[in-house]
């Protein structure tokens, strides 16, 4: 199992819009927003804001990997050993992840981001 980084910490905020644009004006990337949560990024790090709606996970950080066969084997493993889990949750992005929760209650994620697909270049037109 290897963990490429850690990618992203998430906050309770009581105001959505609000916060998002609070962290847009610090120079993050808003990324994604939903109804219920928001993602930004400042470079590879991101931070995500979870509504008082957001009901998956509370305050968590996230450990990315870039292999999914490796997030189940993760899921298997912590499940065996007994870790409280939650079940793996496939994401409309194309991502998968779980939630776990450490030997003092705090919430993680384990998350398969696949790679980005580069857009094809543009064919030349031949003059």
């Amino acid at each position: 199992m290897q963990i490429k980084r850690m990618g992203h910490v998430a906050i309770s905020v009581k105001d959505l819009e609000q916060a998002a644009q609070f962290y847009q004006n610090l120079g993050m990337a808003l990324v994604w927003k939903d109804a219920d949560w928001a993602y930004l990024k400042a470079g590879e790090d991101g931070l995500a804001l979870l509504s008082p709606q957001y009901s998956q996970a509370g305050p968590h950080f996230g450990f990315i990997f870039d292999d999914r066969a490796e997030v189940e084997a993760a899921y298997n493993r912590l499940h065996s050993e007994g870790v409280h889990i939650t079940p793996i949750h496939e994401h409309r992005d194309g991502t998968a992840s779980f939630y776990g929760r450490d030997l003092d209650g705090n919430w993680f994620e384990y998350l398969y981001e696949p790679a980005p697909v580069d857009e094809p270049a543009p064919v030349a037109s031949a003059v």
